[in-house]
């Protein structure tokens, strides 16, 4: 079983499809239609909804984080302990929420489909806001396509609701929600059990491992931003899964003097704090990573895990060297990220293996990344690309270059690497290392870039690469687009 609350209204699901998204529990289960599904792919954002978690803020205290999600992605068996909130739920006592006020008196809706997306990723940025900021905004709203207006009257519409923001029914039945919240608190591994299809949802590793040697056949669920396409776009039926985002084993960060260990369920918003201040580059791609909603529920270890050519961490950490922690029954073993990945979509992972946390290494001055795209916000790569060169007296001592895009696997530039360590850091050697690039890959041409625009594009931001360390003050890492 699984216990949930809707709003305020307790749910426990029994026997219920562990396939079905909670796009179509609210709209067939439970004939809540405000929710909407415009591509059943994570990309549109007219399904969003808004999840409450307890969370302990910085001076340890209890409170609700409320996220906003694609629910087109998210299968019903990750709400097991949480609050769901959809668009229905804002209206309180016959009067309009301020942010669905703020949409109104601005102006932002025209046909209206998109509008419920926009109204609940408007709710999350309130709820997370404490004074307007156009780049929050932006990055609450890039997740959202409207078709039919301008963005002006929808921007204007969240600068509203997070300007002197009244307190709204959340507000006045928090402290009600957190010990309601704390009552369903999962105490053991929960289940979803149609008969045919169930899904496991274990609170600790140890318990992870002994289900996933019980059924190495179960598909593991993480974010379930890739996993889930398998059912809404491909219609493929997952006889069983694994959720891993009730372990807190596995969301923990902790930082060391010489490392971060990241826990692989960690989500791609809780990654960015300590990765963005230890590197920069690597907070600036994961903000142009998909979109809030996506980040908010992709996992670091699933970026890693399916083993796409184009996911934007796994080149990021190849470069600074990072290692993955993978665990089956009692056993662990260590294994560089590079040597992970073997050929498209195949790992060395083995059955019943699972990767439990990421070792991040600190202290790299050097390192830079960036991300070549059609457009600037929540799009796939063409490219993407990651420097870290240790440079001693104008001497290239060592160099790790990693890009995505590039072939069948994120992959190390080796011809590329030899022809920089040992050479003095001048535009002759990078041209050499240019050139040598050539040797390292033979990309392919699809609809986001021809093999010759990939080549280029990669040589010209080793170029780039080259320009920013002579000129530190030029700030143009991670903003390359098609």
């Amino acid at each position: 079983m699984i216990q949930f609350l809707l709003n305020q209204e307790l749910r426990s699901e029994h026997s219920l499809d562990p396939n079905m998204t909670v796009l179509n529990y609210l709209r067939e289960h439970l004939g809540k239609s405000g929710t909407k599904e415009g591509c059943a792919s994570g990309d549109c954002g007219a399904c969003t909804v808004v999840v409450g978690e307890l969370h302990a803020d910085d001076q340890g205290r209890e409170q609700i984080r409320y996220r906003s999600l694609n629910s087109c992605l998210t299968f019903v068996s990750s709400l097991h302990g949480k609050q769901l909130i959809s668009v229905e739920d804002l209206k309180h006592q016959g009067q309009l929420h301020s942010v669905q006020k703020a949409m109104v008196e601005c102006h932002g809706s025209q046909c209206g489909f998109c509008t419920p997306g926009f109204v609940m990723s408007l709710f999350a940025l309130q709820k997370n806001s404490e004074a307007p900021d156009s780049h929050k905004a932006h990055e609450a709203l890039a997740g959202n396509l409207c078709r039919c207006t301008g963005y002006r009257p929808i921007l204007a519409a969240a600068q509203q609701a997070c300007c002197n923001k009244p307190q709204d029914q959340f507000d006045n039945r928090q402290a009600e929600t957190i010990a309601r919240l704390k009552a369903i608190a999962p105490t053991q591994t929960g289940e979803l059990n149609s008969g045919d299809k169930r899904c496991l949802v274990p609170l600790t590793v140890a318990d992870l491992a002994d289900l996933y040697d019980a059924y190495p056949q179960a598909r593991l669920l993480a974010g379930g931003t890739d996993l889930a396409l398998e059912v809404t776009q491909f219609h493929r039926v997952l006889p069983v899964m694994i959720y891993v985002g009730n372990i807190d084993e596995m969301k923990r960060i902790e930082a060391f003097d010489d490392r971060l260990e990241i826990g692989a369920a960690t989500s791609l918003s809780d990654c960015y704090s300590a990765l963005s201040n230890e590197y920069p580059d690597f907070g600036d791609l994961l903000q142009r990573f998909a979109s809030l909603q996506i980040r908010n529920q992709g996992t670091l270890g699933g970026n890693i895990g399916n083993a796409s050519p184009i996911g934007d961490s796994p080149p990021l950490l190849i470069a600074l060297g990072a290692h993955i922690v993978l665990c089956k029954g009692n056993t662990r073993r260590t294994l560089a990220l590079e040597d992970y990945f073997i050929d498209y979509r195949v790992t060395a992972r083995q059955d019943s293996e699972f990767i439990e946390k990421i070792i991040v290494p600190k202290g790299q001055p050097f390192f830079r990344a960036y991300k070549v795209s059609k457009r600037l916000d929540d799009d796939i790569s063409a490219v993407c690309a990651a420097f870290n060169l240790r440079i001693e007296n104008g001497v290239i001592a060592d160099a790790r270059v990693a890009f995505g895009g590039m072939a069948a696997i994120p992959k190390r530039a080796k011809h590329c690497e030899t022809v920089l360590i040992g050479a003095a850091w001048s535009s002759a050697t990078v041209e050499k290392a240019c050139a040598a690039l050539a040797e390292d890959f033979t990309p392919l041409s699809d609809f986001r870039a021809s093999k010759e625009y990939r080549l280029l594009s990669a040589q010209n931001l080793l170029r780039k690469y080259f320009i920013e360390l002579q000129t530190p003050h030029i700030e143009t890492r991670v903003t390359a687009y098609v």
